[in-house]
């Protein structure tokens, strides 16, 4: 399944877990219970030391998987060890990326993205890759068939906002506010503004939000205002630290996030229920 047809006809739920947080497999009962959720894609953090786009959540989570082990070569077998209908995205930074060698030496994007969709990744996400210098990923993408999700800003401007949308595929990772990832008690108020600019453009890929949601009807809100679906990353991943400080059992805490993301996909078909009269 390629990534633009996981959001289909319903809003997508697109959750994020850092991979290997707490523990390897504890991180793996939690990803497979998205899917059980009903995900409909996956954003698999590759951890990486110095993550600039990420929160105070998404930081702790980082520490908590490179302390377990995480490794780009353990990331690529824990996906392969998945058991998960859902589609996987790679969300990680371009330093890692760059820095790979495989086993026969070969290194840089086009030896990780190809070892990435050999074991199972369908798509990257990489916050910290210039539009300018996105040629070399965008190539190895096209040539191991996965995609490449630009992220876009309220504040992109117009040309730039071309020229990433000209290299996108898959989906677009529509930013709702300024700053970095978390979740917040409410949304955006711009995230409307910025859906209506990407109505302008040339583009049939869908939009999903991120940034901020964290309840079943933020996801109704903001596909209300016209997503094609919602990404939430912070909200699961302080159900994840909440379980790792007290020791919560591992089902248990998969149980929670399982609980959360059917909220979140209800509230997001939810939203588009609102919206399908003026669609018709």
């Amino acid at each position: 399944m390629s990534l633009e047809s996981a959001f289909g006809d319903d809003p997508a739920f697109v959750p994020y877990l850092a991979a290997g947080d707490p523990s390897i497999e504890a991180s793996k009962a939690y990803v497979e219970a998205l899917d059980r959720g009903g995900a409909d894609v996956i954003e698999l953090g590759l951890p990486f030391s110095e993550p600039i786009a990420e929160g105070p959540t998404i930081q702790a989570a980082v520490v908590r998987a490179l302390q377990a082990g995480m490794t780009p070569p353990r990331y690529l077998e824990f996906v392969r060890d998945l058991n998960v209908e859902t589609p996987l995205v790679c969300m990680t930074y371009y330093n890692l990326i760059y820095q790979y060698r495989d086993e026969s030496d070969r290194g840089g994007p086009d030896a990780f993205v190809h070892a990435a969709a050999d074991a199972g990744v369908e798509g990257f996400v990489v916050p910290d890759l210039p539009v300018e210098e996105a040629d070399p990923m965008r190539a190895a993408c096209d040539d191991a068939g996965v995609d490449l999700v630009s992220i876009v800003a309220p504040t992109t401007g117009d040309d730039r906002l071309e020229r990433l949308l000209a290299i996108s595929s898959g989906y677009v990772y529509v930013q709702a506010r300024l700053g970095v990832t978390g979740a917040k008690d409410d949304v955006s108020g711009r995230t409307a503004e910025t859906l209506a600019r990407l109505r302008e453009y040339d583009t049939t890929l869908p939009k999903a939000v991120g940034f901020g949601i964290r309840t079943g009807d933020h996801a109704e809100r903001i596909v209300g205002a016209g997503a094609d679906g919602v990404i939430v990353g912070s909200a699961l991943v302080d159900i994840v630290a909440k379980g790792a400080e007290t020791e919560k059992p591992t089902d248990a805490v998969a149980e929670q996030l399982a609980d959360l993301a059917r909220e979140l996909k209800a509230g997001a078909l939810q939203g588009r229920m609102a919206v399908e009269p003026e669609r018709k």
